[in-house]
Parts: structure tokens; C-alpha cells; sequence
């Protein structure tokens, strides 16, 4: 779940990047707009990633990486 969190966050900042740097939101030029379903889904499903990587935060990264030798 994180691996895939992290990836969506990235996707979202490089829009928010695009959006900033040239004026154009990538999701919705792909995707047919911003009130498109397939947009707001992709945007909602971003949301809510960015929500569950601020957990990261807040994760024992001692133990974690335990957890990910074995």
C-alpha cells in the first residue's frame, strides 16, 4: 500500500508541477476534464494517498526496515 501511495503522491505533485510551471493539468487533458468521472476518481485517489503517506511520518523507521529485511 505504501509503494502505491508514493507513486499516486508523485503523480499528483507532477501535476501540481505542470499545473504551476506551463498552466496545463495533465489528469485533466488525459482524462476529458476536471469534472470528468475518470478525473475526479484519479483525483480523489490521489487525495487520499497523499492522506495515507502523512502516516509515514510517523512510522518507527527502525523497525520498519526489520520488517522489510525479513
Amino acid at each position: 500500500m505504501d509503494v502505491f501511495a508514493l507513486i499516486l503522491v508523485i503523480i499528483g505533485a507532477i501535476n501540481w508541477g505542470s499545473i504551476g510551471i506551463f498552466g496545463v493539468d495533465l489528469i485533466a487533458t488525459i482524462f476529458g476534464g476536471q469534472t470528468a468521472a475518470i478525473s475526479r476518481v484519479i483525483y480523489t485517489l490521489v487525495g487520499l494517498c497523499g492522506l495515507w503517506s502523512i502516516t509515514l511520518l510517523f512510522r518507527d523507521r527502525e523497525s520498519s526496515a526489520v520488517k522489510d529485511r525479513y
